[in-house]
C-alpha cells in the first residue's frame, strides 16, 4: 500500500490532521510545594480549562480527578452543592457536564438553583411542562442576566428528561426587608409571603456566623481594622439575619424535595459562601436532614493561570476544589466607578422592601 501523501494547500489543516501523528498533550499532574501548597505542572490555558482536585475535605491525600472519576466518586453521594463564581463561564460548563455524568449514572435527579426564587416555581414548572416559553420563564420567572448563557443548558437537560427543577432562593426583595428590618419584619408578611422564606431561622453563634461577621467587619472599615460603629454592627446584625434567611430556605428547599422523591440525588447551585466549608445552606440542611450524605465542590480562581497553585488551608473548603482561570479585575486603577455604583444603588431600589419600616409616619393622603 503506498504511503498516503497530502498535496492540495487548500487542504492542509486535513493534511495535519489526517497525515502527521500529533504527540498527545501531556497529562495535568499535582505537585506538592513544602508544606502549605500545591501546583500544577501545566497551566490553566483559558476560562474553559480546569482542575478537579479531590480531597475530602482534607481527610484524603489530594489527587485530581477527571470528569468520569469525579462523577462515579459524587454519585456515591445524596446533595451535591456546587460552589461557583457567578459568572464565571468554566464552572457553568462544568456544572452541566456534571450533570449530565451524574445523571447517566443515577437517573432520579434533582437540579435546584440559588438562581430561582421560591416564588416563581409555578412559573418554573409551567415551562418545564411546555406551558410556557423561555420569554415567559426568563420575564416572570424573574431569571438572572445570565441565564441563557450561564443556565439554560442545565433547565433544558432537565425538561428533556423530566428532572424537577427547585426554585430554591428567598424572594430579593423579602431578603431586602430582613436586611433593613430584621427578623421582625416577617410578623407583617401574608401568609402566603411568609411560606417564601424557611421556617425555621437560626441567626445564633457558630462558625458561619463568625465568617460572615468577619467579612462584614472588613467592608465596614474597609478593611483597615477598625473597631466598628454600633450602626455598622447592627446593620451587620440585620445583614447577617438577611443571608442565614437565604441559607435556610435554599435548605429548606431541598429537603422537601427530596422528602417528594425519596431516593432522588440532588445537584444543587449556588454561590460559593453559601455552601464553602460545608457552612450556609449545606450545614442547615444537614440539620434539617441528617442522614444526608453531602459533597461541596468550591472554585479557587488561581492567581497566576501559567503556574496555578493554592494553599493547602483551601482543601477545607470541599469535597472537590474546581481550580479555574481568574476572572478579570472589574476596575482597572483610577478608573471612575461612579456610574457603576449608581446601576448598583438603582438595582437595589428596584428591590426594596415593600413594608416600610414600623416607626415610619404614614404618608399623607393625597389630595
Amino acid at each position: 500500500m503506498k504511503k498516503q501523501v497530502c498535496r492540495s494547500p487548500m487542504l492542509a489543516l486535513l493534511a495535519a490532521l489526517s497525515c502527521t501523528a500529533f504527540a498527545a498533550e501531556a497529562p495535568q499532574r499535582l505537585d506538592k510545594q513544602g508544606e502549605q501548597a500545591y501546583r500544577l505542572q501545566q497551566p490553566l490555558q483559558d476560562f474553559y480549562d480546569t482542575a478537579f482536585v479531590w480531597s475530602d475535605a482534607g481527610r484524603a491525600e489530594p489527587s485530581l480527578l477527571d470528569m468520569d472519576e469525579l462523577a462515579r466518586r459524587l454519585a456515591g453521594y445524596d446533595v451535591i452543592f456546587f460552589g461557583e463564581s457567578h459568572r464565571h463561564p468554566g464552572i457553568h460548563l462544568q456544572q452541566q457536564r456534571l450533570l449530565r455524568a451524574l445523571h447517566a449514572r443515577h437517573p432520579a435527579m434533582i437540579v435546584s438553583l440559588e438562581q430561582f426564587e421560591r416564588d416563581v416555581q409555578p412559573v418554573l414548572d409551567g415551562y418545564l411542562a411546555g406551558k410556557l416559553g423561555e420569554n415567559a420563564l426568563v420575564d416572570d420567572g424573574r431569571a438572572w442576566d445570565n441565564y441563557r448563557p450561564s443556565y439554560r443548558p442545565l433547565v433544558q437537560f432537565a425538561k428533556e428528561r423530566g428532572l424537577p427543577v427547585i426554585a430554591a432562593e428567598a424572594p430579593t426583595w423579602a431578603i431586602s426587608c430582613i436586611g433593613q428590618q430584621g427578623l421582625a419584619v416577617l410578623e407583617r408578611f401574608t401568609p402566603e409571603e411568609r411560606s417564601w422564606v424557611a421556617r425555621e431561622l437560626d441567626t445564633g453563634p457558630g462558625a458561619y456566623r463568625d465568617k460572615y461577621m468577619k467579612f462584614q467587619s472588613g467592608a465596614a472599615t474597609h478593611g483597615g481594622g477598625a473597631a466598628m460603629s454600633e450602626a455598622a454592627k447592627a446593620r451587620a446584625e440585620r445583614s447577617f439575619a438577611a443571608q442565614v434567611a437565604r441559607d435556610e430556605t435554599m435548605a429548606e428547599a431541598i429537603a422537601e424535595a427530596l422528602q417528594k422523591k425519596p431516593g432522588a440525588k440532588v445537584l444543587h447551585l449556588n454561590g460559593n459562601f453559601h455552601s464553602a466549608a460545608f457552612l450556609g445552606t449545606a450545614e442547615r440542611l444537614q440539620r434539617r436532614l441528617p442522614q444526608l450524605k453531602i459533597a461541596v465542590i468550591d472554585p479557587v480562581e488561581v492567581t497566576d493561570p501559567k503556574l496555578p497553585s493554592f494553599a493547602g488551608a483551601a482543601l477545607k473548603e470541599g469535597t472537590v476544589l474546581q481550580l479555574v482561570y481568574p476572572n478579570p479585575e472589574s476596575f482597572a486603577p483610577g478608573e471612575d466607578q461612579s456610574a457603576w455604583v449608581r446601576k448598583v444603588m438603582a438595582k437595589r431600589t428596584a428591590n426594596a422592601c415593600k413594608y416600610a419600616p414600623a416607626s415610619a409616619p404614614a404618608a399623607a393622603p393625597k389630595s
